[in-house]
């Protein structure tokens, strides 16, 4: 239970930054891109590969701050930094194959999962 709650504080304070963030985004830059998804999704993956490389590998990081920043902080902010590291975790143990399947599988299949839910919740109105 512990542990549930440090994820659950750190994805409730990385989901109000990534809201700030698509806030300043679309007052700055308008409505017309989705430039605030895109910031989120570009930091949040600079983020975790420092956080990773540095608290979590270097420095050793407990399992606690690990949870923390990498699944709720960062997780909250934006999932594409989780997946980003998935991706990173194989391509670097040389599971090529697995890795670039992963990316094909989860964009092509969650574009199309979204799409069947549009058509879900549509046809249900």
């Amino acid at each position: 239970m512990y542990h549930f709650l440090v994820v659950a504080a750190g994805g409730a304070i990385g989901a109000g930054m990534r809201h700030l963030t698509n806030v300043a985004a679309l007052r700055l830059l308008g409505p017309a891109y989705p430039w605030g998804t895109l910031a989120v999704n570009l930091l949040g993956c600079l983020f975790m590969g420092v956080f990773i490389e540095l608290l979590a590998r270097r420095f050793g990081g407990s399992a606690e701050l690990k949870l923390f920043v990498a699944t709720g902080l960062l997780g909250g902010f934006t999932t594409f930094s989780a997946f980003s590291l998935d991706f990173a975790v194989l391509y670097e143990r040389g599971a090529l194959v697995q890795a670039f399947g992963y990316v094909a599988a989860s964009v092509v299949l969650s574009i199309g999962a979204l799409f069947v839910g549009l058509w879900l919740a549509r046809s249900l109105a």
